[in-house]
């Protein structure tokens, strides 16, 4: 039985080395030679320019380096000031959070944000760390080719569930080439993920200019989705294919005035409404006035789905209120603040406002053709249930979702290739700013310090220093994450 096992297990892993794979607990790696030949082709492809293409990234990539540390220590700061603060603020972009893997070729480690995000979002974030990852590496294989220095191999691996690339370099020929050309295989792929978040923000810019075909923009926002538990999902809601031209009297053109508007609602105090005397006499039922927890006041007392308690002032009491059915106010009226906005007309009117618990709006939608819907509750629950997009297909047949797919990707690759440059750069242990910080340091020290021992101390010291900065960060803001 024990030899029988034996068997099995050599057969097994002669398996895994013919297919190239390699399994260990939390990591599956895969690595061929199937595209050593397009890299060799693209590392002999115009020597000249790709010269200068790896020397601006050697430059960049020793920029860096220096930058990162700058970076990740005024991140230091900030997070420790808030973490201080009686009232922390809410988290936001500058928070590092940092899941790193170890490739087997030991050319650099791998370090991706990892992010609180939806499940309809994990396809963009994994898509966008594979192809941060490829292109990466990608840039130390040409530039290697490019120096001379053999090329073994291209890999994809997954470490726990994070998919990265790798390439394995000849290391003798790494050891033997010049400093310089060291630096310039090392800086590579922290060049080429500067590049690809900067092609990414280009597309992202351009894309009305790129979709113009086929999509129109500026009318408005488009209503992709609307999620099930929403406030704006029923009859009189929003549906996938409505146009969303106003919030209130904010204008809507975009997505971007979407969000703007609901911040700008959500921040200022209710508006009013313009509803004449004769109207509110007309209107307005007796209701017992009785006032909420929050100190607000309510004075409908029928439980309707369609009366709203109203607050508004006269000459002689500025405390009155009505329980008025709120589309027959709302929708003949213009907004208001005070009395003083409704006394353009010769009509004697009020400027009613709903009387509402604190942080909650009553939001009027417009989508037209349809009737506006009326939303109470707070504006961010609006924005979070209902994804819009800024492109309104020019044909039926055009998909509604391409232009958003498109500026999610590109979203995703922005942050997670500039994350990736950024926390590559770093000179710390096993990432590509050990290798940059060694190879600068002997480009430049070698004349002032003599012996390479001590260049070596030097250069420990400050990867040693780099490591405890960037775990810092990590600690922190894992914890950050956790414990707020």
């Amino acid at each position: 039985v024990l030899q029988s096992s034996n068997s099995l297990k050599a057969s097994y892993e002669d398996w895994l080395l013919t297919y190239g794979l390699s399994v260990s607990p939390f990591h599956l790696r895969w690595q061929t030679a199937l595209f050593n030949r397009q890299f060799y082709s693209w590392g002999r492809w115009k020597p000249r320019f790709l010269y200068l293409w790896f020397s601006v990234g050697m430059v960049f990539g020793i920029l860096a380096m220096f930058g990162s540390v700058i970076l990740l220590g005024k991140t230091l700061l900030q997070t420790l000031t808030q973490m201080l603060t009686e009232a922390p603020k809410a988290q936001n972009d500058r928070m590092l959070q940092v899941v790193v893997s170890l490739p087997s070729s030991g050319l650099c480690l791998r370090a991706v944000p990892g992010v609180n995000l939806p499940v309809s979002q994990l396809t963009y974030f994994f898509s966008a760390i594979l192809l941060s990852g490829v292109i990466h590496e990608v840039g130390h294989g040409v530039a290697a080719i490019r120096e001379q220095v053999r090329f073994n191999g291209f890999g994809i691996f997954i470490f726990i569930v994070y998919p990265g690339a790798f390439v394995d370099l000849f290391t003798t020929h790494l050891q033997l080439i010049s400093p310089v050309q060291q630096l310039r295989i090392f800086c590579a792929g922290v060049w080429h993920n500067f590049v690809l978040g900067v092609a990414s923000f280009m597309v992202l810019f351009l894309l009305p200019a790129i979709l113009f075909p086929f999509y129109y923009t500026g009318v408005g926002a488009l209503v992709t989705e609307v999620a099930e538990d929403s406030p704006a999902n029923g009859p009189r809601g929003l549906f996938v294919g409505d146009l969303v031209t106003n919030l209130q009297d904010c204008p809507v053109y975009n997505v971007e005035d979407w969000n703007s508007c609901l911040g700008d609602i959500s921040e200022k105090s209710q508006v009013g409404y313009c509803v004449s005397a004769a109207t509110l006499q007309q209107l307005s039922f007796p209701a017992r006035v009785y006032r909420r927890l929050d100190g607000t006041v309510e004075c409908c007392s029928n439980n309707s789905l369609t009366d709203i308690c109203f607050s508004y002032s006269n000459k002689l009491d500025s405390h009155l209120y009505a329980c008025l059915p709120a589309r027959k106010v709302i929708e003949a009226s213009k907004v208001c603040r005070t009395n003083m906005d409704c006394h353009k007309d010769l009509v004697p009117s009020f400027c009613v406002t709903p009387s509402l618990e604190n942080q909650t709006r009553l939001i009027r939608v417009k989508h037209p053709p349809h009737i506006d819907m009326l939303y109470v509750g707070h504006p961010m629950h609006l924005q979070y249930t209902v994804s819009l997009s800024s492109f309104v297909p020019r044909q039926n047949f055009l998909s509604i979702d391409l232009p958003v797919v498109i500026e999610t990707f590109c979203k995703y690759l922005i942050s997670l290739s500039g994350a990736l440059a950024v926390i590559n750069a770093v000179p710390c242990f096993a990432l590509d700013g050990q290798w940059i910080l060694n190879s600068f340091l002997e480009a430049t020290l070698s004349s002032l310090i003599v012996e390479k021992q001590n260049r070596e101390l030097v250069g420990f010291l400050i990867l040693l220093a780099g490591s405890a900065l960037l775990a810092a960060n990590v600690a922190l803001g894992l914890w950050m994450v956790t414990a707020r």
